[in-house]
């Protein structure tokens, strides 16, 4: 197979959680610029119909948009078998929804690990790696009953090291005031790629891959303050661009990394190294 047919998407139906965030938008766009079919799932309904209409319209390739709270089985299995009946197949699911709390503008105290709710962590740990267990049980073993497909579990740089809370402070403030990234964060993101190596293994005989990928910080106007202090960690000197992930992801759900599961890509500008 030639280079270029194995990064071809064409026909296949890729289903997207989190489809609606920054992201989730950006994975869809790769996908349907490589002729593929994204399925964008969020909780926001007028949010992901929105966005689906857009990128059908700029890509001319069929997108939808559907509500679903992938933390209830009962809703994915709904997703699953509506696609199902109308595209006979699904090839391609793509974990990426997450809660990501902004700490950066300061006066969090709630967010450090002392006083972090207990509530906030069951939702944090509901949506993002709950939500992929939902999903890889009844998607990703449709797929395997199929005998092919492709996870990408969207993890973090903070899936491979720990968060630098220096990064975080503000000025003026206490120490016991001082925001911190939260922990349900990191732990999600550690557990995404612990899931990856999981079902690496776990459908390997059904031709079924997995990966996760773990991107730096995506610059999303942040203040000028938190955003010189990150950049001082990346040997690159910058955030990432929003779109700076498309091509990896291509690369992740194609026939182009074929012999490769139970991987982590880490695309961080080099912050991890040092």
């Amino acid at each position: 197979m030639h280079v270029k047919e194995q990064f071809d998407l064409t026909g296949r139906v890729a289903v997207i959680t989190g489809g609606a965030g920054l992201l989730g938008v950006k994975h869809a766009e790769a996908i349907a610029e490589m002729g593929g079919s994204p399925i964008l799932v969020d909780v926001d309904a007028k949010r992901v119909a929105a966005v689906a209409k857009d990128i059908a319209k700029r890509y001319q390739v069929a997108v939808e948009g559907h509500r679903v709270d992938i933390t209830k089985p009962a809703a994915v299995k709904k997703l699953r078998d509506t696609l199902l009946r109308k595209h006979g197949r699904i090839d391609i699911l793509i974990n990426n929804a997450a809660r990501n709390p902004k700490v950066e503008g300061g006066g969090m105290a709630w967010s450090r690990l002392e006083n972090y709710p207990l509530p906030q962590w069951d939702l944090d740990l509901a949506v993002g790696l709950t939500g992929a267990l939902v999903c890889s049980q009844i998607i990703g073993g449709t797929m395997a009953r199929a005998g092919r497909g492709v996870i990408l579990n969207v993890a973090s740089d903070l899936g491979v090291i720990a968060p630098d809370q220096r990064i975080y402070r503000r000025p003026g403030l206490r120490e016991d005031e001082q925001p911190a990234k939260p922990v349900s964060y990191s732990v999600v993101k550690h557990g995404l790629i612990g899931l990856t190596k999981y079902l690496s293994t776990y459908w390997a005989e059904q031709g079924v891959r997995a990966n996760s990928i773990s991107p730096g910080g995506v610059f999303n106007g942040q203040d000028k303050a938190f955003v010189r202090k990150l950049t001082s960690l990346v040997p690159l000197g910058r955030m990432a661009q929003p779109d700076e992930y498309k091509a990896a992801v291509v690369f992740l759900v194609s026939d182009a990394s074929q012999y490769m599961t139970g991987a982590n890509l880490v695309i961080d500008g080099g912050r991890s190294v040092w």
